[in-house]
């Protein structure tokens, strides 16, 4: 890159504050970009890192694992839940190493379109991973006001089931709230809304795993069965679905734009972040999978809560299912927060 600058009679010099190389054989300034000013704020530790890249992966779709692992089986389950964290933590720190390499070039990237303009050439950046990113990211925030407003309309019909309030009404709440967290004048601003996420995502998880347990325990306890059941042509087929899932729980991490919240010396601060993340990953992950598939078996749902929730009443007291739909709902709205500013 810079044999090629110099080759050309350009000369581009480091921007630490802007993130981006200045090409000095133009008279004219580079053009502001909304974007590049949002993450331009470098300040943050490797514990900021290991906040924001909790918020970006764990979520409330990890209520779904155990149903994951009705479709694999104890040995599948544990197996792809394990090979999916390898890989992802393999492939995330592989991209923070080529962040580092960048950087240590003089050209900082702070967002994927950077890097598929820098590395794979000009238009992969538009046409391709810009687009591509902004799917990802749109789909979120429309269904985190969507997660959040059925977890208030829950917590209101809990205690209040006879209420007129529709649906609709707590999905326009937690899009209102989306949109203001969205006004935060820099990704570092998160850190201490990502903080709460981290300790909520452990708390909800905590709590769902002891539910679990005591019901798995109590003499009211379902009858539960691990076989896999179906042709062998379902039991392929929902192989590939469980996998799917797995990976959906292990999202998307917004590495780069993460890693430019890093104060300098970069290196090795975002690996000992990608530590702290994967440590809540294996501490919520495995225990609400693990947890609540020995506790309901192949009755597992969609989501584990609506196991909690028997024929004619709830196996858990009302405090139980208050506490956890603020915690998700709280956790959520840090998360949808997090794909609004990338």
């Amino acid at each position: 890159m810079g044999t090629n600058a110099h080759n050309s009679g350009e000369v581009y010099t480091s921007d630490s504050e802007k993130g981006f190389a200045i090409n000095h054989s133009h008279s004219t300034p580079p053009q502001e970009d909304a974007g590049l000013k949002f993450v331009l704020k470098s300040q943050g530790s490797w514990f900021h890192c290991g906040y924001h890249l909790t918020t970006s992966i764990v979520g409330p779709v990890l209520l779904t694992l155990p149903f994951s692992f009705t479709l694999l089986g104890w040995g599948g389950g544990v197996l792809w839940l394990t090979l999916a964290g390898l890989v992802t933590f393999y492939s995330y720190n592989l991209l923070s190493m080529v962040l580092e390499h960048h950087a240590q070039l003089g050209r900082r990237q702070l967002r994927f379109r950077d890097m598929a303009r820098d590395i794979l050439g000009h238009g992969w950046d538009k046409y391709y991973v810009g687009p591509l990113q902004f799917l990802i990211c749109f789909g979120t925030v429309i269904g985190g006001p969507l997660v959040g407003g059925k977890s208030l309309k829950f917590i209101y019909a809990l205690y209040n089931p006879d209420g007129s309030m529709k649906l609709y009404q707590f999905i326009i709440i937690c899009g209102v709230i989306t949109l203001l967290l969205a006004q935060l004048p820099s990704f570092h601003s998160l850190r201490h809304i990502n903080l709460l996420s981290l300790v909520l995502s452990v708390t909800y998880s905590a709590l769902v795993m002891i539910g679990s347990i005591y019901i798995g325990h109590s003499k009211d306890a379902p009858p539960r069965h691990y076989s896999l059941q179906g042709s062998h042509v379902d039991k392929l087929f929902g192989v590939f679905n469980g996998i799917s899932i797995i990976a959906t729980a292990y999202a998307s991490g917004i590495i780069p734009e993460i890693q430019a919240t890093l104060a300098e010396p970069v290196k090795g601060k975002m690996l000992k972040g990608l530590c702290l993340c994967y440590s809540v990953i294996a501490a919520t992950f495995y225990c609400v999978g693990i947890s609540g598939y020995w506790a309901f078996g192949n009755e597992a749902s969609g989501t584990i809560l609506a196991n909690f929730i028997g024929k004619t009443e709830t196996l858990l007291p009302k405090w139980f299912f208050l506490m956890t739909n603020i915690f998700i709902l709280v956790q959520m709205m840090a998360m949808t927060a997090v794909r609004t500013t990338t």
